[in-house]
């Protein structure tokens, strides 16, 4: 790695972990994105927009970021705008792990928010409002909008790049969708490379991107939760399922995996990788299957990762943890090694 002079820098590269592997060859590769500077994948697409919105003429010099976000997005602006001189306001709710929150305002982000201490629903939608009207009131502002901003896909490009300088093809795509951004950007440069891969895109039960009835959830920074607009990045035609992963699933599996394994997940990675782990048997046989992991489980230290606030939310269930400690088990590539070499 050469010495580098602005956190943007060292964007990228990320590695992959092998976290399962069956008996017919099928692997399920994990993407881990929490290795990027505030430990996020969405630092690619802040990066991404802002440099889109410089070209484009959309955003002055010396001029102010707005964004609505429920924290990694927001990581990523802060991050970028101090690196090239901007304001930045972050457009806030309580559901926001707090750790997120304190992080964007130490690197000099203003944050506003919707709702009042103690209200910790999500409210995507009064946030994408308030946000919009904020940026229409001043004549140096711009609303990044990462749900409805074509740079946002963009900025994954290159992890489809990174993704086939690693394995020679990715057959199996499955993460989960918030804004869309980090899977259809990422399929839709494997496709232009020639590697056209099966899309399954995962979101909390309670998301209404999928279909189905919505409901409240309480995996962050994922899903379309109801009343709110769904992205103009999520494309349909590219996806070839739509699967739904409960809170309790997707928790369960990132605990299990850190116990397991000492790998800190994201709640909502959790989501994806359950969904990978119970359908692996499913895919074809020496099938490469990639789950991108949006953030690590550090930020999670005081919701997914509490026993209290799990147990405050009806959300703690040993059963579904050790469903998922037992798929390790089964799936362990060490343990597959070891039974291939005592043939």
């Amino acid at each position: 790695m050469p010495v580098v002079t602005r956190v943007t820098d060292l964007i990228g590269r990320t590695p992959l972990f092998e976290l399962a592997t069956t008996a017919t060859g099928t692997r399920l590769l994990l993407k881990l994105e929490q290795f990027n500077p505030t430990g996020a994948a969405k630092i690619r697409m802040a990066r991404e927009m802002v440099l889109d919105a410089e070209r484009r003429g959309l955003l002055p010099s010396g001029g102010h970021i707005i964004e609505s976000t429920s924290g990694n997005t927001g990581l990523g602006l802060a991050v970028v705008a101090a690196e090239r001189g901007y304001r930045f306001t972050a457009v806030v709710d309580h559901h926001a792990c707090k750790d997120k929150l304190r992080a964007m305002r130490a690197m000099g982000a203003e944050l506003v928010y919707v709702a009042d201490e103690g209200d910790d629903n999500l409210a995507t939608s009064a946030r994408e409002d308030l946000a919009e009207a904020m940026a229409a009131a001043q004549d140096d502002a711009y609303f990044t909008e990462q749900h409805n901003n074509d740079a946002n896909a963009v900025g994954y490009y290159a992890v489809a790049e990174e993704l086939l300088e690693d394995v020679e093809r990715v057959d199996i795509l499955l993460s989960a969708v918030g804004t869309g951004g980090s899977l259809f950007g990422t399929a839709t440069r494997l496709r232009q490379l020639g590697c056209p891969p099966y899309v399954i895109g995962v979101e909390p039960v309670g998301s209404i991107a999928f279909g189905g009835p919505g409901g409240p959830y309480w995996q962050s920074g994922t899903g379309t939760p109801p009343g709110a607009t769904i992205g103009t990045a999520v494309d349909y035609s590219l996806l070839d399922e739509g699967v739904k992963v409960s809170d309790v699933a997707a928790f369960a599996t990132a605990r299990a995996v850190a116990k397991k394994l000492g790998l800190m997940l994201g709640g909502s990675a959790g989501g994806s990788v359950y969904a990978g782990l119970t359908r692996l048997e499913e895919f074809p046989a020496g099938s490469t299957v990639v789950t991108i992991v949006c953030d690590g489980g550090e930020k999670y230290l005081d919701t997914v990762f509490d026993d209290d606030w799990m147990n405050d939310r009806d959300l703690l269930d040993a059963d579904s943890e050790r469903e998922v400690l037992g798929l390790l088990d089964r799936y362990s590539p060490a343990r597959r090694k070891q039974l291939v070499e005592a043939r």
